[in-house]
């Protein structure tokens, strides 16, 4: 965080991809936990709350998407809150935080009362909005995959819906587990401050049951699509098969005829009109099996 607030610099320290030495200065500065800073070393660590006597340590991932693989990744939030500070550890550039600090930016400015618990409320807030309206514009990418599996579906169809699979799939693990933890975060707010702050994130639970709620939703929209789209290609390939096989069974006919003609026999009486005609009348029946199966299907 880079500005030059001191009120809100005691408050609130932001730091965005931390080396190992700055980790270190600031747990023997605050007095953390050993167990939490190989949990901040650690890669791919779960959502956790950890509450020790003065502070609380807290893990949480929000979805950030990258255009260039079309992938959600997840965006790591380590957090230590107590009632005189609040930290975060953070591993990507993020808008939605750099919104957050603004808003207390100018509050510090115009030297209101700034609290810790109601940051921490408003940083989860953002970012839950934040997937909100990702889930807004994940839904609309869906109707456009419903129009094409019913029109112009091809390979880029497919791959398109194998993506958002592995996406919503991702969404879903990602956001599952705070669940519990958002819980434990309610709970434990209410002890360490007060039951004003308890409303506040029973709030930000109703937000991410909603979430969590549009999530299963689309997962099956796309479990669905998925089943249509081999609905589709099955049949396709069914009445593919179903020309491919009567082709056959018309073709054997003259298939008979022409191996019979091309024999070689001595004492054969054959001639051109017996040929031609053999071939003609041949083909007449197997135009007329074509006719009869045709009237019967229409």
């Amino acid at each position: 965080m880079k500005h030059q607030h001191s009120h809100l610099d005691k408050i609130w320290i932001d730091k965005e991809n931390p080396d190992v030495k700055y980790i270190e200065k600031i747990f023997k500065k605050y007095d953390f936990h050993e167990l939490d800073r190989e949990a901040i070393l650690e890669e791919n660590q779960q959502t956790r709350l950890d509450p020790y006597d003065d502070y609380l340590f807290i893990v949480l991932y929000f979805p950030k998407f990258d255009k260039k693989t079309q992938r959600y990744l997840a965006n790591e939030l380590n957090i230590f809150i107590s009632k005189e500070y609040l930290i975060t550890f953070r591993y990507y550039r993020s808008y939605t935080l750099q919104k957050v600090q603004n808003k207390y930016i100018q509050r510090d400015k115009e030297n209101k009362t700034i609290s810790p618990a109601f940051i921490l409320y408003d940083i989860i807030e953002n970012f839950l909005d934040k997937t909100t309206k990702m889930l807004k514009f994940f839904s609309m990418d869906i109707k456009k995959l419903e129009k094409q599996v019913f029109s112009t579906r091809n390979t880029k169809t497919i791959h398109e819906i194998m993506i958002k699979k592995r996406n919503i799939i991702t969404l879903k693990h990602m956001m599952q587990p705070q669940i519990s933890v958002l819980k434990l975060i309610e709970f434990h707010m209410k002890r360490r401050f007060s039951n004003e702050v308890e409303l506040y994130f029973e709030n930000l639970e109703d937000k991410l049951d909603k979430i969590f709620l549009e999530i299963q939703i689309i997962e099956e929209n796309l479990d669905s699509l998925e089943d249509a789209l081999k609905s589709i290609f099955d049949l396709e390939t069914n009445i593919t098969m179903k020309y491919l096989t009567i082709f056959s069974a018309f073709m054997l006919p003259l298939t008979l005829a022409t191996s019979f003609f091309g024999m070689n026999t001595k004492n054969g009486h054959f001639s051109d009109v017996a040929i031609w005609g053999t071939l003609i009348f041949v083909s007449i029946f197997c135009l007329g099996l074509l006719i009869i199966y045709l009237r019967k299907k229409h």
